[in-house]
């Protein structure tokens, strides 16, 4: 039966139970929906908004879980409903919701019955109508194997087969042979791009034939758990490590739904750096999102090139803000920071042709690493046990990998929308926690690991048994929809998934860890050893029975014919007299303009281990160049991340936008200090490609070819990537061709993260801007963002004339770079060096440049100024020293600014000479991040951050005896022996930030223990022995039913954790902590004002409505708070992260024991809108404190997002003395 609760907002939460509900079953749940009020009534006859019947949400799975934690058993589904409107304003999202006439005892029924195995007569007649995508070679191929085997082949072995040959799993074209203008060429696509890996090997590991590519890292300490199966102290140990690589598209999901769509790609793309060798760990990610223009405003000429179309599916406008909403949500939720993006809009007529990203480009790519001992797979042997980790099986991506396959707009919406993903980020942080904990074992017992992608059971556990043959049992699957036929259940490509192989022995071990991380586990079959792939039931019918063979496939080889097309394209026309506006027009672009709209949304510190990110300078705007991270808490060893791309310079010639590629890539990489300087690079390359189009296949080879030269010409390699090659929109008969596309991306080792250059520019007098050419070319408009903006192309595609000029321009910069001789570094990409000088001062309060561009030697100041070549500026201090090591490598550069007091851009040449207000600049280019984030946090708030995201720049104020040596404040990072003050890092299934909060206390002092809160349910950790209790920060049950709801009701109704922590809290020689998510628990469960009994303020969403990610300045208070006390008057730089960080605190200040505040009142410095500016709350006497910003992400400067120069020699910030002052309280008791 259901029953309807209605909550305080007039939401309607409906609950599915197999018995009546106790009154103690009542108090539980309405507390739980947060004083809902259970209705007297079997339905609702009024409208509601709300899930689609056929899908049980994410939301829902972990409702249910909690209820469980809560020990309410028989619910098997909670949904909730919010109230129809007619308003012409309210907007629902008909791919995920519907709309219900009335609420009753069907919403949760699904009218159909698990399909019976289906033997296929017509194998052609199933592919036309299930929309498998298979060729007529693919579908005779199928006719011999079931000829062969003398039976009718079954539904599933058809689907299957379908998915695991795909061409978005299988690559035929890449693996194709191609014949163009007649001639057939001597190279795959695959073959070229493995050709730079076999020419240049440098440092790689493993490439082409795991989930992600490892290349050779240094010796690194790893900070982890003794053992991962109970509560236990947290060690160091030294490991030699490899860095992992890799980058996935979900371009056809996105462009159908865009949230589910970008979110799964992002967990995907995790999931394969998860699943290297025998597990690998994943530390940051990446994300590039490409569609047509959005019309965010009407005076754009360059978007009335074309018309709107009548879009299948999402507008360009909905796509970007859902999937980047989701992308960032998956990684805020799971746990991986965003630390490096890139943007294109885009839209073409030309050459009776239409181009756009119609079909949208969604890149979700990222860095990890792995102990070296796991880089490669083991062997299977006979008898290993096949385990499933993750979540249940429903009706998801049914045919996803082979509708990617084809254009969009070519099958019935029916068979797209089976493409409609499901994230629950949640689930895969329990699963992810099970491999690491695996991983960082002495005796990792993993023998091989494959994610769940496309293709699902079908691809994922077919290749886990590749060299041997298995039996999988489909009864030990998990079934979420009891509607899944066989096939369903083989085939769906439910997200959070992965799949393992291990030794029978090892089972106990992994169900034990698998039990306290409350992740799902299944033993679902085993090797057989005798080359065979099925899958079985219980009456012994086996909807899978083939050789595996004959399951991968043996089709004929794919060939592409394809004539080359020449394509020209008109430049633009352009008058010196009007500089200014084209200045303004192309900062208005969305690929040049701000990218806060993105960054402030998405993590960007949690692990503590982020050494760059987007953003930069006092007023923290997104400029970086790469991103970087720290491979352990020592902060020098580390993997920087970049990314490249030029599909408008690849539209004139594809091998010059390959190349262009490429350059932008490493140019942004440069910045960093690599081991091994440019060898140490490798990188990944993802295709995206109108093919089976007249000229387009011809012009993949062109790109490929390109790419595979210029890398192999530079020493370096490309040993992973991916392609999607039906990149096409259809309307009818009118076709939109996605411009081809390859994006790099790039990683390398970095020697020491905390000599990354930054862009933004010091105001040092007696410096210089020096412009170094990477290209060795004259200057070209062609495929820059300022002929775009004229509705233009160009005839002129610029590129890289010699590559051992390139090699020597990046090894200049790398030896200026390790020197310390340059105090600011920039890229020219898009925008051109204009762009570059203007992006150099925005960050900063003061000063600008004077830009004389004398020394260039060339008359046309509007392509020096707006030519994308690859190049850099560089702001140096000793010129001299500079231009003799620049001389050395035979470079051409030239001074072309230098700072000055006024806060203008003045450009000079010869007689020319025009000045710019660089704060009205400023504004023009962030103003195109604030119309895109009207439409996140609203008008209100996007009006506030607009005004005040530059009267609001960090502030410092550090007290003169903090010396910041680790030596005066007793840290030791190499103490290996116990020093008998135990802190407990406390955390539940979804919190992510425990390892920094952890290594916080272990450098001040603490023996540190990790403690679930199923050690704390089960009785395995009383907290007996504990002095300090951590609660750390994260998204416990995903934020489901309100902030830390979840994991309070686990404490509220658990009598042993419940006595646990009652036991803790009595004590008066104990001290808590809460951050972010642990403040929302302490908040919840009343224990910081015990004394406001049920006035005690609980946390509330932010004001914004959206998560909030951003580094600002706190102001120290006068305070009682036992860790925070010594640091009154200071004003320091923190990491905010949160979506719930409000604290609303309806009484007198007086009453709530403030201990930190935002130093600006007004948002976005108050991130949350907290009453009072409130950033952290304290008890009475001090020992509690709740507190939403991340004082353990921002206890090393490096860390910090900005750090004032004058305190560069400091090892530690203020923030680690409150562990210190916490630990010196213990030691006195």
């Amino acid at each position: 039966m259901i029953s309807f609760f209605k909550t305080p907002s007039k939401s309607i939460v409906a609950v599915e139970a197999d018995h009546s509900f106790t009154s103690e079953t009542l108090r539980k749940l309405t507390w739980l929906f947060g004083e809902a009020e259970l209705l007297d009534t079997d339905k609702i006859e009024i409208a509601y908004i709300g899930p689609r019947r056929e899908m049980i949400t994410p939301w829902s799975t972990c409702a249910v879980e909690i209820t469980r934690n809560m020990g309410i058993e028989g619910i098997t589904r909670i949904e909730e409903y919010s109230p129809f409107s007619d308003n012409v304003d309210f907007y629902f999202d008909p791919m995920l919701q519907r709309k219900y006439k009335q609420l009753d005892q069907s919403i949760f029924t699904i009218d159909r019955r698990p399909e019976d195995i289906i033997y296929i007569d017509d194998i052609n007649a199933y592919n036309q109508s299930e929309g498998l995508a298979m060729s007529i070679d693919e579908i005779d191929y199928l006719n011999s194997v079931s000829n062969k085997m003398g039976r009718k082949l079954t539904d599933s072995e058809v689907f299957g087969f379908s998915q695991v040959n795909s061409e978005h799993c299988r690559h035929k074209i890449f693996n194709g042979k191609f014949i163009i203008d007649g001639e057939e060429k001597e190279m795959s696509l695959f073959q070229m791009i493995k050709k730079t890996s076999s020419v240049n090997p440098n440092s790689l590991i493993s490439a082409y034939k795991d989930n992600v590519a490892f290349i050779q890292g240094p010796t690194i300490e790893q900070f982890v758990p003794a053992s991962g199966d109970k509560p236990d102290y947290f060690i160091t140990k030294e490991i030699e490590s490899v860095l992992s690589l890799k980058a996935e598209t979900h371009n056809f999901p996105t462009t159908v739904e865009p949230f589910n769509g970008a979110s799964t790609g992002t967990g995907g793309e995790i999931r394969d750096r998860l699943a290297g060798g025998k597990g690998s760990l994943p530390i940051a990610g990446t994300a590039v999102y490409m569609t047509s223009y959005p019309r965010l405003v009407n005076d754009r000429p360059w978007e009335q090139t074309l018309s709107p179309r009548n879009w299948l599916y999402q507008t360009p406008e909905q796509i970007l803000i859902k999937a980047s909403n989701g992308a960032s949500d998956f990684g805020n939720k799971y746990g991986q920071p965003l630390i490096c993006g890139s943007l294109l809009t885009f839209e073409h007529k030309e050459n009776n042709k239409k181009f756009g990203y119609d079909k949208v480009i969604m890149l979700a790519g990222g860095v990890g690493y792995a102990n070296k001992r796991d880089a490669k797979k083991g062997d299977p042997e006979k008898g290993d046990k096949i385990v499933v980790l993750g979540g249940d099986n429903y009706r998801i991506g049914m045919g996803g990998g082979a509708v990617s396959s084809v254009n969009t707009g070519e099958y019935s919406e029916g068979i797209e929308l089976n493409a409609i993903q499901r994230a629950n980020p949640e689930m895969q942080k329990r699963v992810s926690n099970v491999i690491r904990s695996l991983a960082e074992s002495e005796d990792n017992p993993i023998v091989s690991i494959h994610d769940h992608g496309a293709g699902g059971h079908l691809n994922c556990l077919s290749e886990i048994v590749e060299s041997t043959g298995g039996v999988i049992e489909i009864d030990k699957l998990p079934i979420g929809d009891k509607t899944l036929s066989a096939k369903e259940i083989i085939g769906n490509e439910s997200q959070e998934r992965m799949g393992l192989l291990m030794n029978e022995q090892d089972i106990e071990r992994i169900e034990r860890i698998a039990s306290r991380e409350q992740a799902p586990l299944y033993v679902v079959g085993e090797t057989t050893g005798d080359m065979k792939l099925r899958f079985t039931q219980p009456d012994g019918v086996n909807p899978i029975d083939m050789e595996l063979g004959d399951f991968f496939g043996k089709t004929p080889e794919t060939v592409m014919k394809d004539n080359t097309i020449i394509e020209e394209y008109s430049s633009p026309e352009y008058t010196l007299e009007k500089l200014g506006e084209y200045i303004e027009s192309v900062l208005k672009l969305e690929s040049v303009a701000c990218k806060d709209w993105l960054t402030n949304k998405v993590d960007r510190s949690v692990s503590g281990r982020i050494a760059r990110q987007q953003c930069q300078g006092e007023i923290q705007l997104p400029l970086s160049d790469c991103g970087a991270v720290a491979l352990d808490y020592r902060g020098h060893a580390g993997i920087a991340t970049s990314i490249g791309h030029a599909p408008q310079v690849a539209m004139i010639d594809p091998a010059s936008g390959s190349v262009m590629a490429i350059a932008e890539a490493l140019t942004n990489i440069v910045f960093a200090p690599l081991t091994k300087g440019l060898q140490s690079v490798s990188l990944s390359a993802n295709w995206m490609w109108p093919c089976r189009n007249p000229g387009e296949d011809a012009r993949l080879y062109k790109a490929v070819e390109a790419c595979s030269d210029f890398a192999c010409d530079l020493g370096i390699n490309i040993p992973t990537g991916k392609d999607s090659l039906s990149m096409t929109q259809k309307y009818g008969e009118e076709k939109v061709y996605s411009p081809g596309t390859v994006i790099i991306s790039a990683a390398a080792e970095v020697e020491n993260i905390r000599k990354i250059v930054s862009p933004v520019l010091a105001y040092i007098k007696g410096t210089y801007i020096y412009y170094i050419d990477f290209s060795f070319d004259t200057f070209k408009l062609g495929g820059s963002a300022f002929a775009q903006t004229m509705s233009k192309i160009g005839d002129e595609a610029p590129g890289v004339t010699d590559a051992e000029y390139f090699k020597n321009a990046f090894a200049a910069v790398q030896e200026l770079v390790n020197r310390g001789l340059i105090l600011a570094g920039h890229d020219v990409s898009a925008g051109g060096m204009v762009t570059t000088m203007l992006e150099m001062c925005f960050s900063n309060p003061n000063g600008g440049l004077e830009a004389r561009l004398d020394k260039i030697r060339n008359s046309d100041i509007i392509k020096i100024l707006f030519s994308e070549n690859p190049g850099v500026l560089i702001q140096v201090k000793h010129h001299r020293l500079v231009e003799k090591i620049l001389q050395d490598y035979g470079l051409g550069f030239a001074i072309v600014a230098r700072p000055i007091e006024d806060r203008k851009l003045i450009i000079a040449k010869d007689d020319f000479r025009s000045e710019f207000d660089i704060d009205k600049l400023r504004d023009v280019w962030y103003h195109t991040s604030y119309l895109l984030d009207k439409k996140q946090s609203g008008s209100n708030h996007a009006e506030l951050r607009f005004n005040n995201y530059a009267n609001q720049p960090l502030q410092f104020d550090i007290k003169p005896e903090f010396t910041g040596k680790m030596e005066d404040m007793g840290l030791n990072p190499d103490r290996k022996e116990k020093s008998g003050l135990t802190a407990a890092i406390i955390r539940e299934k979804g919190t992510n930030g425990e390892r920094e909060m952890a290594y916080s206390l272990f450098l001040a002092g603490f023996d540190v223990k990790d403690v679930h809160m199923t050690d704390l349910t089960s009785g395995r950790e009383t907290l007996e022995d504990v002095q300090m209790a951590v609660f750390c920060g994260g998204f416990s049950n995903s934020d489901v039913l309100g902030s830390a709801k979840g994991w309070a009701g686990g404490f509220k109704y658990n009598e042993k954790a419940k006595s646990a922590l009652r036991n803790f809290f009595a004590r008066k020689d104990t001290l808590s902590l809460g951050v972010c998510n642990g403040c929302q628990l302490l908040m919840e469960m009343g224990l910081i004002f015990p004394e406001l009994g049920g006035q005690h303020p609980k946390m509330q969403p932010n004001l914004s409505n959206k998560f909030e990610s951003t580094f600002v300045s706190l102001e120290i208070p006068k305070n009682e708070s036992i860790m925070l006390k010594s640091l009154e008057g200071s004003k320091l730089g923190i990491w905010v992260a949160h979506g719930e960080g409000r604290f609303s605190l309806p009484e007198d200040e007086s009453t709530y024991n403030i201990s930190a505040k935002f130093l600006y009142d007004e948002y976005p410095g108050n991130p949350n809108g907290s009453d009072y500016s409130a950033a952290a709350v304290c008890s009475k006497d001090g020992r509690h404190l709740a507190m939403m910003p991340h004082l353990e992400r921002s206890i090393f400067p490096w860390q910090n997002a900005y750090y004032p120069f004058a305190y560069r020699k400091h090892e530690v910030t203020p923030w680690m003395e409150a562990f210190t002052n916490a630990r010196d309280w213990l030691k006195a008791r």
